[in-house]
């Protein structure tokens, strides 16, 4: 008796057919493409390693994020690529070990152990660029300006961006003297954005009255262009590494409405996209009518640190598969003509059948007998004699 679970798959993994799959190859191809013009090096990093290797450097939740398996030939621990990025970076330190900015690019699939209701997938396929050996926000800037150029090639309409700092809330941390174990707790509250939560916890911390303020300001702290005023008033008393944080985003935020007029930018000085490694600016971008970023990206200067070389490094990074599925300006791709080649032993019908092949044309070859009509195989025209000529009609 037939099996029928034999044809399942686990939660969260996906085939894709060939409509979708045609769809992901035009945008890979065109993606890479872009990044070459804008000067960036495609990297292929592999897809297991040794599990220490992997991991050197990230934070907790990559490391839940992992599958782990053992190795038959050393008996080591082995890690699937949950995230590229350590990786790309390794790659910058150890391998390539240039002295000048480095620009690379990466697309392929990573495993994770856990999707989420929003993004149940846990087979993306990333894609993102490094900017390695630049620490000034010019290199911000050109990720940010490369990120929207990409979601503008994949079709995507009415973009908006989210801009955070981590060195805001690192600053206050800082000043207000919290332990690492206080710091971790103020963190979870403010992802959250639980503010009576928020402010019973500091009340229990031992915190000067000014200091407690300013930290339960920042859930405060999000909006358009005036949020950044607002928080230079707000957080009147802050040491200057929480000041130059705030001008750093003002500056990038100014230029990058110079570039892109019509781009929303909404500010958000408790959003804390991966605190444990970032050391800068947060960005994500988002579109109407998706629960969730569909692009991110920021500054982590210290991820090399581990490989050997602590170089500036800024990024960004996206699912393929989410810009494929989500690119009004894609609907056409899987859209070809394909043409119907009979089953005659023809010496000009050949010859035409490599020329249309070698010009990019799809040609099917009918088989001796096969079953189904030319429009059963999904093809939309024909080869047909005309007096001594082959040409290609309508079906």
């Amino acid at each position: 008796m037939l099996q029928l679970d034999h044809w399942l798959l686990p939660e969260g993994i996906e085939e894709v057919l060939p409509e979708h799959a045609l769809r992901l190859e035009h945008l890979r191809r065109t993606l890479l493409d872009l990044f070459s013009t804008w000067g960036y090096e495609l990297v292929i990093p592999p897809f297991i390693e040794f599990l220490e290797s992997l991991l050197t450097g990230v934070g907790h939740d990559l490391d839940l994020q992992t599958f782990k398996l053992t190795d038959q030939l050393s008996g080591r621990m082995l890690g699937i690529r949950a995230d590229m990025t350590p990786q790309v970076a390794r790659i910058d330190a150890h391998n390539l070990k240039r002295d000048v900015p480095t620009r690379l690019c990466y697309l392929g699939t990573v495993l994770h152990t856990r999707g989420d209701h929003l993004e149940p997938s846990r087979s993306p396929m990333q894609v993102g660029a490094e900017l390695y050996g630049h620490a000034g926000i010019a290199s911000d800037l050109e990720i940010l300006q490369l990120m929207l150029e990409t979601l503008a090639m994949a079709g995507l309409q009415n973009v908006h961006v989210d801009l955070g700092h981590v060195g805001v809330f690192r600053g206050l941390a800082r000043q207000a003297g919290l332990n690492p174990d206080q710091e971790t707790q103020v963190f979870d509250v403010l992802q959250r954005k639980a503010r009576p939560e928020l402010a019973e916890l500091l009340g229990a911390f031992d915190l000067t009255a000014e200091m407690r303020s300013m930290l339960a300001a920042l859930p405060e702290l999000n909006g358009s262009a005036g949020v950044i005023g607002q928080a230079r008033q707000t957080l009147t008393s802050v040491d200057p590494p929480v000041m130059r944080a705030l001008d750093d985003l003002d500056q990038i935020a100014r230029q990058l409405s110079q570039a892109f007029p019509s781009l929303p930018i909404h500010f958000d000085l408790a959003e804390l996209r991966g605190y444990r490694y970032q050391t800068g600016m947060v960005f994500a971008a988002f579109v109407p009518d998706h629960g969730r970023e569909i692009a991110r990206g920021g500054r982590y200067d210290e991820v090399g640190k581990v490989f050997g070389r602590a170089r500036p490094a800024t990024g960004f990074s996206a699912d393929l598969k989410v810009l494929a599925s989500l690119a009004a300006g894609l609907e056409g791709a899987g859209c070809v003509q394909s043409i119907f080649a009979p089953c005659i032993d023809d010496a000009d019908l050949l010859e035409k059948v490599r020329d249309l092949r070698s010009a990019g044309q799809h040609v099917i070859q009918e088989l001796s007998g096969q079953a189904g009509s030319p429009a059963d195989m999904g093809c939309t025209h024909k080869l047909d004699k005309r007096g001594r000529e082959w040409e290609v009609v309508p079906l």
